[in-house]
Order: structure tokens, then sequence, then C-alpha cells
């Protein structure tokens, strides 16, 4: 797992970096269980379907609030489209 890096040592806050290989992705999953089209779901949020597609394919690690969005849009939770190596179905 990647380590916490601090931006500034006087502050406590810390960014925790995860790669596209440390998250599961269950969108494409999800979206194709709705029958929607790429295009379909980023309407819906308020992107590109290239967005959508780089986020599927695991390229982008989107966002919070992009990630809060999809969940909405497949009326879904964001932890039954992305999970931590140890939460996989």
């Amino acid at each position: 797992m990647s380590q916490p890096r601090c931006s500034n040592s006087l502050t406590s806050s810390c960014a925790l970096t995860v790669t596209h290989k440390e998250l599961h992705n269950r969108l494409r999953e999800e979206r194709a269980r709705r029958n929607l089209t790429q295009a379909d779901l980023a309407t819906m949020v308020g992107v590109s379907r290239k967005t959508i597609n780089t986020v599927e394919n695991g390229v982008f690690i989107p966002s919070t609030v992009l990630a809060l969005r999809l969940a909405r849009a497949l009326g879904t939770s964001v932890e039954e489209i992305f999970q931590l190596p140890g939460k996989v179905p």
C-alpha cells in the first residue's frame, strides 16, 4: 500500500496516494447491468464519455465528487463500484 504523502511538514494533513492497481473498479459492470452506454452515464453525471471510459479501464481514479455522482446515477453506493484490496466481492 502507498505511504501517506505530506504536502507540508507544518500541517497535519496528508494525502494517501492510491494507484489504479490498488483500486478494484466495478463501474463497467454496474453501468451495463442498467443497460446504460458510456455516453448515457457521462451525460447523467456531467462528464465526457472518454472520462467514463478511462475510469472503467482503470486509467483514471475519479475524484470523490465524481465517485459520488456515479454512485447516485447508478442507484448504488460508492463502495459497490470502487473497492480497495481485501474488499473485492
